[in-house]
């Protein structure tokens, strides 16, 4: 229930991770809540009550990023195993897995269609792939260090990404080329997302500071110094109004992009703050931390009318900035609610969390679709492991009470369900296959590099001759 200030509310809280909470992302139909962890899990946590959660299990390191697609029937995991997965969020569990990067994969995103996805990663590059049969299409490559997140813009024409070479680059999906790049000072760039109206980009710093760009005329609109520890996600409200932060300071901040301040701080976890992300409606917004936990709150403070919506398409005063498209300034303020706080208002919902009664749901774990409780099994009766047993699926280990009395599961269970299916002799050839197929992409990348040098230069010389031709000329 909203406060009769309005201020964000504490409304769910999920306990099923066994390490720091790494990103967060709900579904578009706002049914599920998925989380990615250091713990190599991807959870998808059900807003429906008593609906069980499900923990799938596949990636072999820390999944770093999660990503639903536009229509909710899929999710997307990055993992520092160097591949990405894609999940169907049932208890099903079938997912597709390939090799992305020759390191870390930081970050994977949907274009607004999704059909494309990017992904970025500590090989210092960023890729495009199909959704379908997930094939490779181009790698974006002038970044000189780690690159920690790539993001769509609203209309997928642009890609965005950034680093610890302190660099934000804008690309062309079209063209393929880098149309411009921000040069970041004091700070690596941990996140960055495109404003709802694809006008302008905000980046989450590790110097503490938030900045919001504009990507026409590519100058910065806003620099705030919020953090007293590293930014590590940001996220816009859907109205463009808000951004939301989090930060290793152990706070969330929304701040107020049509007043350029610091809105709210918020206290709820334990510990820094790694994951945030508004809802689709941004009636909801939620953030993950080092204490394991994933927190759901209500937004409350943009409760605009239909009236205020259609006042949004009032037109310009400005002709000549009508063809430029909207920004932060063509939004209307939202309704006051008989206050207008000149500081920032502190809520601390740590107590709120802890008092609260709402048991975490019980926890289904599931591995990839190929390995099904029958081949678990026919498998059980010939070479047993004693962790064998705990690979049964759901329906099996309730009967048998298994759960802890809080529907956590005592310890990770299906962790060598790919060993299993897939031939040791098989794995180790098809890694060595990719890893060719990646030093191939690498080559043809620097192939085309050093092509268009050697073309510019020939065009360089071209227009040299030309020159010295028109100046003997005369004297002929």
């Amino acid at each position: 229930m909203a406060t009769p200030l309005e201020d964000p509310s504490l409304e769910r809280h999920f306990r099923g991770h066994r390490d720091t909470v790494t990103s967060v992302d709900f579904s578009p139909v706002m049914t599920q809540l998925a989380s990615g962890s250091m713990d190599s899990c991807l959870m998808v946590w059900n807003f429906k009550p008593k609906m069980r959660a499900y923990r799938f299990v596949g990636h072999k390191d820390a999944v770093m990023c999660v990503s639903f697609s536009p229509s909710g029937h899929l999710v997307a995991s990055a993992s520092r195993d160097k591949t990405v997965r894609l999940w169907i969020p049932s208890v099903k569990g079938e997912s597709t897995v390939f090799k992305a990067h020759t390191a870390t994969v930081r970050s994977v995103d949907f274009s607004n269609d999704g059909q494309t996805m990017c992904t970025a990663s500590d090989d210092k590059t960023v890729k495009l792939w199909t959704v379908h049969r997930q094939k490779f299409i181009c790698s974006l490559t002038q970044h000189s260090n780690w690159v920690r997140c790539a993001k769509f813009s609203p209309d997928s024409r642009l890609v965005v990404s950034c680093g610890d070479d302190k660099l934000i680059k804008l690309w062309d999906r079209q063209s393929r080329e880098c149309v411009h790049t921000f040069h970041e000072i004091g700070g690596c760039v941990n996140h960055v997302d495109f404003h709802p109206s694809g006008t302008c980009i905000a980046s989450a710093n590790s110097d503490g500071c938030v900045k919001v760009w504009d990507v026409r005329i590519n100058k910065i609109l806003q620099h705030h110094a919020a953090h007293a520890g590293s930014v590590t996600k940001l996220s816009f409200h859907s109205s463009g109004n808000f951004l939301l932060t989090s930060s290793e300071d152990g706070t969330l901040k929304i701040f107020d992009l049509l007043e350029g301040r610091i809105f709210y701080t918020l206290h709820g976890h334990q510990g820094p703050v790694t994951a945030a992300a508004f809802s689709r409606n941004g009636e909801f917004f939620s953030s993950g931390g080092s204490d394991e936990q994933v927190l759901v709150w209500k937004t409350n403070f943009d409760q605009l009318s239909p009236k205020d919506v259609l006042s949004a398409q009032r037109p310009r005063e400005h002709p000549d900035t009508a063809l430029s498209g909207p920004t932060v300034d063509d939004i209307p303020p939202r309704r006051q609610k008989g206050r207008a706080p000149a500081s920032p208002i502190n809520l601390d919902a740590r107590k709120a969390v802890k008092s609260m009664q709402d048991q975490a749901p019980p926890v289904t774990d599931v591995g990839p679709a190929f390995f099904t409780s029958s081949q678990v099994r026919i498998d059980s009766s010939s070479t047993r492991r004693p962790m064998e047993d705990d690979l049964e699926m759901t329906s099996d280990r309730e009967n048998r009470g298994d759960l802890d009395l809080d529907g956590i599961d005592p310890g990770p269970r299906t962790q060598p369900l790919e060993a299993k299916s897939v031939p040791f002799q098989l794995a180790q050839f098809m890694d060595q296959i990719a890893g060719q197929l990646d030093i191939l992409t690498q080559t043809v990348s620097l192939l085309e590099q050093r092509l268009t040098m050697t073309e510019d230069k020939l065009r360089e010389c071209l227009d040299s001759q030309q020159q010295i031709r028109l100046q003997i000329q005369p004297t002929k």
